[in-house]
């Protein structure tokens, strides 16, 4: 089982980022999955989930309205669109693919996960 973040890199403050997260096939399709991001020195928070027929979703407060995250299963791939970025964004992001079906904002929720990627935001 192999995730693949991609996507990360350094922006502006206000900036747009878009996160794929490719997983290696029949890993996903019948599961939820998740974005986290784990600041220097901060515990992983939980960022944004997706139910495995992409209809129904779920947000972090700090990221609600500026985040979207969507789904391709033909292409078993995930997607986070950051939009207004803000440098308390400055993390390295994870997907994750959930034991179940329906989204979850707990880290014991999910299975497999990626090798994350950096997300730096300038002010």
């Amino acid at each position: 089982v192999q995730l693949q973040a991609s996507g990360g890199g350094l922006v502006q403050a206000g900036g747009s980022l878009r996160l794929s997260c490719a997983a290696s096939r029949g890993t996903s399709s019948n599961n939820a999955m998740g974005w986290f991001r784990q600041a220097p020195g901060k515990e992983r928070e939980f960022i944004a989930a997706i139910s495995w027929r992409g209809g129904s979703t779920a947000y972090a407060d700090s990221v609600q309205g500026r985040f979207s995250i969507s789904r391709d299963n033909a292409k078993n791939t995930v997607y986070l669109q950051m939009n207004s970025l803000k440098p308390e964004d400055t993390a390295v992001y994870y997907c994750a693919v959930a034991l179940f079906g329906s989204p979850t904002t707990e880290i014991a929720g999910y299975r497999y996960w990626g090798r994350g990627t950096q997300v730096t935001v300038s002010s």
